[in-house]
């Protein structure tokens, strides 16, 4: 948990202060929110270049499978 919320603040994603499972990224009108559960990264944002570049890195930086769009999460099947 530490090297990813390093990695996180490193990258500046700002971890929510009510959430800290949940870190939000800015970049002009541009935002990226991800949440952490476990091992499981749930990640959004409103610029697909952003969100690319950080799969990219995030692969890079840890070992990481890309399950595609999110249609089952703890237990909910997603729409």
């Amino acid at each position: 948990m530490k090297k990813i919320n390093a990695y996180f603040k490193k990258n500046e994603h700002k971890q929510y202060p009510y959430e800290h499972a949940l870190c939000i990224k800015k970049n002009r009108g541009d935002v990226m929110f991800v949440a952490l559960y476990v091992d499981d990264l749930i990640f959004m944002g409103n610029n697909v270049k952003l969100i690319k570049r950080f799969k990219e890195l995030m692969k890079k930086e840890f070992e990481m499978t890309d399950l595609g769009l999110m249609k089952y999460f703890l237990g909910l099947d997603v729409i």
